[in-house]
């Protein structure tokens, strides 16, 4: 069931729910700028096709989305018993986490799920199932925070009638709000700055074209859409300033996992003296991987790219391709981590460190 609404694309909701029905409630991207539906889910396999199908994206919204979905399938579980209750919610759980590999929000969203339900196993289950909603609502709640921080501290980087560039999708749609690489452009247009954006298209799924363009457009903020093969010349023609860009896991030596095509823009960045930002709340900074080489990469349907968007197929048939979803950054590209609690910089062990040490004071008060 879904429901078209017409409406400015940023008065939406990425992601929601509905406590009338105790529905997951999406957007679904894979779907715009052509048509805007709200999408209704409730089971295991609607959840998982639309995280795995990218009718939700971005690793903050998967990462909510994920956590919102396994509450509704939790409230939807027949038991009397924790006894009974767990090892259903656990599978639900496990099953949600199979759908993509590579954003860690959503591990880490599920995971904080379990435990939320792991410490409160004393509870009557009615008691037990309020505990769990609130936790999920309050993961929302909570990226929005991590969004606008973000933009803050991004915001102190840049100047008015700036040049930026993003790639991919790491805006509104991908998130609660503000985005995390469009958070210091949305905070801009709010004062005034005036920011000039290049939006690269980000094959082979446009979300540059599709969502990020939309969405910027859409709030009047001054957007060029261009190919992915023409970063390089817009920074040579000196119209870039800065680059932003989100991430979808960090490892412990800064080395970051974005949308394929990432390392290109920093590799170019790099060459024209251009400063490469990755926009990164510290719930997709793993410390458990100690570089890039050992971050999980999606590789998805060779049809994206010979298919997808074409009225007919757009190269010979059976030719081979190769479609990862993702591609590491390298931590010497980098000129800065951005996140809610600071911007991280070389040596990016040192400095997450004393990003955790501020997170946990914070948390503390």
């Amino acid at each position: 069931m879904s429901q078209e609404i017409k409406k400015n694309i940023m008065d939406y909701e990425t992601v929601d729910f509905d406590s009338a029905t105790c529905e997951l409630l999406l957007l679904d991207q894979t779907l715009l700028p052509n048509e805007t539906k709200i999408i209704r889910l409730s089971t295991a396999k609607e959840i998982w096709e639309a995280i795995y199908l990218l009718k939700v994206r971005g690793a903050p919204a998967i990462g909510v989305a994920a956590a919102i979905g396994l509450y509704v399938l939790s409230a939807r579980m027949k038991t009397e018993t924790f006894e009974e209750f767990y090892p259903q919610f656990k599978k639900a759980k496990d099953y949600l986490d199979s759908s993509r590999p590579t954003a860690v929000n959503l591990s880490w969203a599920l995971n904080r799920m379990d435990k939320i339900c792991l410490s409160h196993k004393e509870l009557p289950l009615s008691e037990l199932m309020e505990t769990l909603k609130k936790e999920a609502l309050l993961i929302k709640e909570e990226d929005t925070w991590v969004c606008k921080k973000i933009g803050e501290y991004g915001l102190t980087l840049v100047k008015p009638g700036d040049g930026i560039l993003t790639h991919c999708n790491a805006g509104q749609l991908a998130t609660s709000k503000y985005g995390t690489a469009t958070a210091p452009i949305y905070l801009g247009q709010e004062k005034g700055y005036h920011f000039r954006v290049f939006a690269d298209e980000t094959r082979p799924l446009l979300q540059g074209a599709r969502l990020t363009a939309y969405e910027l457009h859409s709030a009047g903020v001054d957007v060029t859409l261009i190919c992915d093969n023409m970063s390089a010349m817009v920074m040579k023609k000196g119209w870039v300033n800065a680059v932003f860009v989100g991430c979808d896991r960090v490892a412990a030596n800064g080395d970051t996992a974005n949308k394929i095509g990432t390392s290109v823009v920093a590799a170019v960045a790099k060459q024209y003296n251009i400063p490469f930002y990755v926009c990164a709340p510290t719930s997709t900074i793993d410390l458990s991987l100690e570089h890039g080489d050992l971050i999980p990469i999606e590789e998805r349907n060779g049809k994206e790219i010979t298919e997808m968007w074409y009225e007919k197929p757009m190269a010979p048939q059976g030719v081979k391709t190769f479609n990862p979803a993702f591609d590491v950054t390298d931590h010497s590209l980098i000129t800065g981590i951005v996140t809610e609690y600071g911007i991280a910089r070389a040596p990016y062990q040192e400095s997450f460190l004393e990003i955790f040490k501020k997170k946990q004071e914070e948390n503390i008060k």
